[in-house]
């Protein structure tokens, strides 16, 4: 016999037996012999177990020993090259929708104005951001990569 044709043998056994029921080794149980729980209900609890446990009440700390943070430092204030780079990246898309859900008349031009817009603004916001340390970081700023 070759390998072939054992091989074959075997997929010709499977094949066939792909319908019949598989044996019922563990009688009707789908989990091991040790797991089972024994049919004895268990044990009356006595009173004093059935009380709920009060938990210990902390007093609060002392003020002096909470942190209170500062006030966070106010927004910088953005030019207004960067607020209209906003304003369209947020503007175009809003406007599209609110044409859509509205069923406003979308010509050709407006609709290619609030995309532009809308590329424009990020373009913007991208170009602007930089890629260099802050011009007010010191001589170690860490590491650059």
């Amino acid at each position: 016999m070759t390998p072939q044709s054992d091989e074959d043998e075997v997929w010709r056994q499977i094949v066939a037996s792909f319908n019949e029921k598989a044996e019922d080794t563990s009688a009707g149980q789908p989990w091991p012999d040790r797991e089972n729980v024994p049919d004895e209900p268990p044990a009356e609890k006595k009173e004093e177990d059935t009380e709920p446990v009060q938990a210990a009440v902390q007093e609060p700390a002392d003020d002096e020993d909470h942190y209170v943070p500062p006030p966070p430092p106010p927004l910088p204030k953005a030019d207004g090259v960067t607020k209209l780079a906003w304003a369209a990246l947020f503007g175009g898309p809003a406007y599209l929708l609110l044409a859509a859900l509205l069923n406003w008349p979308m010509d050709g031009w407006i609709v290619f104005t609030a995309v532009a817009a809308f590329i424009g603004g990020f373009v913007a916001l991208v170009v602007r951001m930089g890629d260099g340390p802050p011009a007010d970081s010191g001589w170690d700023d860490g590491a650059v990569i």
